[in-house]
């Protein structure tokens, strides 16, 4: 059950990402994917940081974060 949340939530935050960068998407699929990746970057970075997340709304931010970093890195990587 943990897992179908850690996907919906990272499917959420991936279109969340995609919709605040504009130009920065790579269709819907692709903004699911990056979300779920962003979901497990946000994690870590917030972990590495010794910040935690509790609930719905938490994780959905860091889900989020994580994503956009993630849409930023490979923004960087395709201009490269």
């Amino acid at each position: 059950m943990t897992l179908l949340w850690f996907c919906l939530i990272g499917i959420v935050a991936g279109w969340l990402a995609g919709q605040l960068m504009k130009g920065g998407g790579f269709g819907i699929v692709g903004d699911l994917v990056v979300g779920v990746l962003g979901a497990l970057l946000g994690g870590y970075l917030f972990g590495l940081m010794g910040v935690g997340s509790s609930g719905l709304v938490g994780q959905l931010v860091v889900a989020t974060i994580g994503a956009i970093v993630l849409l930023m890195v490979i923004r960087v990587v395709k201009r490269a």
